[in-house]
């Protein structure tokens, strides 16, 4: 049995029998392994796509002790659907096809591959994932099975949270001329061939920043594949063997929403 579905049967199962929410991590895992955050946080620094309306508010509602004499704090908050470590649900682009809620959880949660695609994004930033490179993950470290998290890594989560390195411009509310990496139509429909459970980014889309088209969400979605973008931390993410855990908000009818999404790693 492979070490992710060891790991994946082990939290699923402790979290099962203890039904307690107050169990230490290290009691639901197998020791050796750990957990990695995935996620960026949300604050004033999250970056929205350019021509985004607003981005993440949080208003203070109350902070201090209450005449009662206990001490009470909340907040509301503010933010569009698609922005940081977020989800795209498949309706985002493709009429029918699965809102934020209906994504059953085994696209959420499953084993996890990383292809590594940082050295042609090095000296290109509109580098593009191409079945060449699936092929050649493939022959180095197997097949990528169906029901897999397919992650791609480019290495641009060095450059967060730094806008015009990130997003390659920073001109307010222009998304006519951004560079970073992203997936070529011909990888996305390689990615449905194999039937991935979801497919995942270190940019701001899974479509390179050139896109007009945004041909990689088309396709992906049209075959009801969701996908996570700013991903964060993949750098320390195995080639193979990481359990993803995919949580977005749960929103009724939503095209997306904040994710926050972790890694188990096995033992080393």
């Amino acid at each position: 049995m492979k070490k992710h579905w060891v790991i994946g049967l082990w939290v699923l199962t402790s979290l099962g029998c203890m039904g307690r929410a107050t169990v230490p991590s290290s009691r639901l895992l197998p020791e050796g392994a750990r957990l990695v955050d995935l996620t960026y946080s949300f604050d004033e620094k999250t970056l929205y796509w350019p021509t985004s309306p607003s981005s993440f508010e949080l208003k203070q509602l109350s902070h201090g002790m209450t005449a009662a004499g206990f001490f009470y704090a909340s907040n509301t908050l503010c933010s569009p659907e698609h922005g940081g470590t977020h989800l795209d649900a498949p309706i985002h682009f493709a009429e029918g096809k699965m809102t934020t809620e209906q994504l059953p959880l085994e696209r959420l949660i499953a084993p996890a591959v990383v292809v590594d695609i940082s050295a042609d994004a090095a000296g290109n930033p509109d580098a593009l994932l191409q079945p060449s490179h699936l092929v050649a993950f493939e022959k180095e470290h197997g097949r990528i099975e169906p029901g897999t998290i397919v992650l791609v890594r480019s290495g641009w989560g060095a450059r967060w949270p730094d806008r015009k390195q990130y997003l390659g411009d920073d001109t307010p509310g222009d998304a006519s001329k951004l560079h970073f990496p992203g997936i070529s139509r011909e990888a996305a429909e390689a990615l449905v061939e194999r039937r991935v459970a979801a497919v995942g980014i270190d940019t701001a889309s899974i479509d390179h920043g050139p896109s007009k088209d945004f041909i990689a969400h088309q396709v992906l979605m049209k075959a009801d594949i969701p996908a996570f973008e700013n991903v964060a931390a993949m750098e320390q993410l195995p080639t193979r063997g990481a359990l993803i855990l995919a949580l977005p908000m749960k929103i009724r009818g939503g095209s997306g929403g904040p994710l926050r999404i972790v890694a188990v790693l096995p033992p080393a």
